[in-house]
């Protein structure tokens, strides 16, 4: 284990109000630890024992797995985007389709329209000239 005698002053205790806070130190002692980071007790050297190595690859592995799980989630979100822009383009194009059978319906009533206003005329001019030529025979 690491020697804490050998941790910088710079970190030694520091306090949050009464809570006692572990500082991050390095170990500065010559061997295969030397420069590895660790949390001890901010009472050293009057320590409560606390010790534990800045496991910095954890920290990166949960960053790493987070920003996984956000590029996952943008995914399915941009994919969701361009389901929902083709059915809006879908919906356009059956508004485009609709509005231009509306506009046929409208011209076809139209026509049949006039066409019943000439049919009606039609048979109001037969029988205008139907009375007439019994007028003209009564008379």
């Amino acid at each position: 284990m690491a020697s804490q005698g050998s941790a910088s002053s710079a970190s030694r205790s520091r306090s949050m109000g009464s809570m006692p806070v572990a500082p991050l130190r390095t170990v500065r002692h010559e061997g295969p630890t030397q420069g590895k980071r660790f949390f001890g007790c901010s009472h050293w050297p009057r320590s409560c024992g606390f010790f534990k190595w800045a496991n910095l690859t954890d920290n990166i592995n949960e960053l790493q797995l987070l920003l996984f799980e956000k590029g996952v989630e943008i995914s399915s979100l941009e994919y969701e985007k361009e389901e929902l822009e083709r059915n809006v383009k879908m919906l356009k194009e059956r508004e485009a389709q609709l509005k231009e059978e509306v506009a046929e319906l409208a011209v076809e009533n139209t026509e049949t329209l006039i066409a019943i206003k000439s049919a009606k005329m039609d048979k109001m001019l037969i029988v205008a000239l139907f009375l007439s030529w019994v007028f003209f025979c009564y008379c």
